[in-house]
């Protein structure tokens, strides 16, 4: 084995454990920290395919941005803190057998699709500098006005959560 074959591996013990963490958890913190825990072992997923711009964006993207703006909402509510006990639906047998079924159906898109099929040895090296201006060159706008609707709901969670 490849070293690269062992960190992946690594890696992906570690995301399915924070996976798993997270739909476990009885603390709403608690599951958003080991969200960081299954986002940080994407970025290393990423680091290994030799894509580092997109390793750096979802740690900027993800854990910096998304997860300190949940942090935030969760913080800013007047909701209990500390562990919950009724957080899990009663129903959520009915959900394994549903998983199992979509688990399926991808795997077998997937292989059906692509079968046998390698990836091409002779791949081309796209510059950081191609990558960014096909994002953000037809896509700044939006970007910006993305980024303005998450200001809004920042402020709006801490004028809701605000003492009168």
């Amino acid at each position: 084995m490849v070293a690269q074959n062992i960190f992946f591996a690594i890696f992906a013990v570690i995301m399915v454990v924070g996976a798993l963490r997270v739909v476990t958890s009885n603390n709403v913190v608690h599951a958003a920290l080991w969200l960081v825990t299954v986002l940080a072992g994407a970025a290393g997923q990423y680091i290994l395919l030799s894509a580092e711009f997109v390793a750096v964006t979802q740690v900027l993207v993800y854990i910096g941005a998304v997860m300190v703006l949940f942090l935030f909402g969760t913080m800013l509510t007047r909701a209990r803190l500390g562990e919950e006990t009724d957080l899990n639906n009663k129903t959520w047998i009915l959900g394994i057998p549903v998983a199992l079924l979509l688990f399926g159906t991808m795997s077998y898109a997937l292989i059906d699709s692509f079968g046998d099929e390698k990836l091409p040895e002779d791949a081309t090296v796209v510059s950081t500098q191609v990558i960014s201006d096909q994002i953000f060159g037809p896509y700044l706008i939006p970007f910006w006005a993305l980024s303005f609707v998450l200001l809004a709901a920042t402020i709006g969670a801490i004028v809701l959560a605000r003492k009168d």
